[in-house]
């Protein structure tokens, strides 16, 4: 850290706590070549995280809408909303983590219907139906009757 007063690059840390709203740590450091005492503050920095929908726009990451669609689907469903928070943690962390400036809505459709299918069926083909925009009856049976032999598969009827 370079010195406000001298320009001096080295110093030491004389005492650290949080802020006050924990967002950021405040600092009291002394500078190795002067001897002043000057303080700076360290907070994490979240590069803003775009989605780009299906028609190439872009808008920020938000976790409340993405929320609000699970919600949506789950609706007078047996699902707890400790599992729809979970859902969008783990979605929202995946996102960050990649370390990418822009994720795809089908990228977060498809995370989201892959934890939704194994926890409702009902919500999973609710959730599928608004996502994939099924437009007719022979694509939702499709969707039911791949759900059905999945089931089968794995012993869930």
């Amino acid at each position: 850290m370079k010195c406000p007063f001298c320009n001096f690059e080295d110093s030491r840390v004389i005492d650290s706590r949080p802020t006050e709203d924990g967002a950021s740590i405040r600092r009291r450091r002394e500078c190795l070549g002067c001897s002043k005492r000057f303080t700076t503050y360290e907070k994490i920095e979240l590069l803003p995280l775009l989605v780009v929908k299906k028609d190439q726009t872009r808008e920020t990451f938000n976790a409340g809408k993405l929320y609000d669609g699970i919600i949506r689907a789950c609706h007078k469903r047996p699902v707890p909303a400790s599992e729809v928070e979970k859902i969008v943690s783990e979605i929202e962390q995946f996102a960050y983590n990649t370390m990418r400036q822009e994720i795809s809505t089908k990228q977060i459709g498809e995370m989201v219907m892959e934890r939704l299918k194994s926890l409702d069926e009902v919500a999973y083909i609710r959730f599928a139906s608004v996502y994939r925009q099924f437009t007719d009856i022979p694509t939702f049976m499709k969707e039911l009757n791949d759900l059905v032999k999945e089931s089968s598969k794995t012993g869930k009827t």
